[in-house]
This record gives structure tokens, C-alpha cells and sequence, in this order.
């Protein structure tokens, strides 16, 4: 059983709120939607090889779903929300096989288009041996950058506490490299494999997931309005009509 940091929120009850983030983030990212009051339990881990979480020996969308899914007890009732590589794993997490039942989930931002040179790219940084940093404002401006968050978070926030790790020769950024080397998703087959209701969303001025990339895989994808790639840090209101459609999906098909 792989170890992932967990942070729990209410008194429990159904369907649980299972909140994933993005490559290179955490858990915390999550922090202003939930003063969105949720009926039910809500689980919003760091992803294996993030934050506090332990590391896998090999990345991929299956070992990571099949690590967060272990989080959920059998015989519960789930609605997933997932941004960006959490989104690709919050469809998988819909086909009926881990164990519990997903009435719904949205995959925000997730990216669907990539070039044989992005995935060059990512499999250089997924080899690359990690960088130790002298201090950990050196090491906290890596994590905003590799995580996507600059401009949103700011250094001396306690959201960045958990992006960054100190060890005996200095400071490091709380990201396996080797989780870079995920590849590219399938969104089509996982769309079509899924058993409960599924929305793809993205913002209107995300450059990952531009609004005519959406919607030309799903033509009845979300555009946010007014918002880039991580809309759950810059406008957490904006996504809260999709957590009411989530909150009354029918129960998945068998």
C-alpha cells in the first residue's frame, strides 16, 4: 500500500468529495473551495510522489488512480473532482473497477493535446536528477514554477509549506521528477469506459486545455469564464455549479 498524505475534512457521510490535484502541486491547492460547505466526507490527498506523499517506483495514470483509490473505504459512494493530471485520474477512477461507486466526475484543465516534442520535454525533466537549493525561498519560487502557481500563491504562504522539503544538504522541491514521464492520456477511451457522469472543464484563457481543444473532444465541455489553467486557486466560486451537478449524478451504470 502506497503512504499518501490526507487531508480530511467533515464528519464523514456520502457521496465523499475526492479532490486530486495537478502535476507538481498538493493537496492544499484546495484550501479555498472548501469553504464550500460539502454534505459529505471530503479527501484531498497529495498524489504519489507529491507533497507528503510517498513515491512510486514507476509513474503512470494506472499505479496512480490504483494508489489514490486505496484511500477510499469499499462500498462508498464518490464524486471526483480532479484538476489537471488529478483530472486524468479522477476519469479513470470512474470505470467500476476500484472497489467503490463514482456517481460523477470533472477533470478540470486537463491537458488532451500534446506534441512529440512536449513529451520529449517531459521525459528530459522525468530523467533529470533532482536540484538541492541553498534556501527554501530558492526552493519554494522552483515549486510555484514547476507547479504552475506563481502569481497565485505567494512564497510565505502556508500553502507552499508543503511544496517544498528540507534535507541535510538543503532545500528540495516536494516532486518526484520521474512523475513528469507520465505521457500523454487517452481522454477519448476514458470517457467512453466511464459508468458515472463525467464533465471536462477547463478555463476560458487556459493555454493547456484552450476552449476549441475541449470542446472539440467533448462538445458539451465547461468553459469558465474569465479564468486560466488553475481555476480552483483563482476562482474556487466558478467551479461550484459543477459541484452541484456532480452532487446529483444519477448513480453510474452497471
Amino acid at each position: 500500500m502506497t503512504n499518501l498524505h490526507l487531508a480530511r475534512h467533515d464528519v464523514g457521510g456520502d457521496p465523499v468529495l475526492l479532490l486530486l490535484h495537478g502535476l507538481g502541486a498538493t493537496g492544499e491547492v484546495w484550501h479555498d473551495l472548501l469553504e464550500r460547505n460539502w454534505p459529505g466526507e471530503t479527501l484531498a490527498p497529495d498524489l504519489p510522489g507529491h507533497g507528503r506523499s510517498d513515491r512510486l517506483d514507476e509513474y503512470t495514470f494506472a499505479s496512480m488512480a490504483a494508489a489514490v483509490a486505496e484511500l477510499v473505504p469499499s462500498g462508498r459512494q464518490v464524486v471526483v473532482l480532479g484538476h489537471s493530471l488529478g483530472g486524468v485520474l479522477a476519469l479513470m477512477l470512474t470505470d467500476g473497477s476500484y472497489g467503490f461507486e463514482v456517481t460523477g466526475a470533472c477533470g478540470v484543465g486537463i491537458k488532451l493535446n500534446w506534441s512529440q516534442a512536449e513529451l520529449a520535454k517531459a521525459a528530459e525533466v522525468a530523467a533529470k536528477p533532482e536540484r538541492v537549493f541553498a534556501t527554501r525561498a530558492d526552493a519554494v519560487d522552483r515549486w510555484l514554477k514547476v507547479s504552475g502557481l506563481v502569481g497565485l500563491v505567494t512564497p510565505d504562504s502556508p500553502r507552499a509549506d508543503a511544496g517544498v522539503v528540507e534535507g541535510p544538504d538543503g532545500w528540495r522541491v516536494a516532486v518526484d521528477p520521474k512523475a513528469f514521464g507520465v505521457g500523454a492520456p487517452d481522454v477519448p477511451a476514458l470517457l467512453a469506459a466511464a459508468k458515472g457522469t463525467t464533465i471536462l472543464a477547463a478555463g476560458e484563457r487556459d493555454p493547456m486545455c484552450p476552449p476549441d481543444q475541449l470542446q472539440a473532444v467533448d462538445p458539451d465541455g465547461v468553459v469558465l469564464p474569465a479564468t486560466g489553467h488553475n481555476v480552483h486557486v483563482e476562482n474556487p466560486l466558478t467551479l461550484w455549479p459543477i459541484m452541484d451537478r456532480l452532487l446529483t449524478s444519477p448513480h453510474p451504470r452497471i
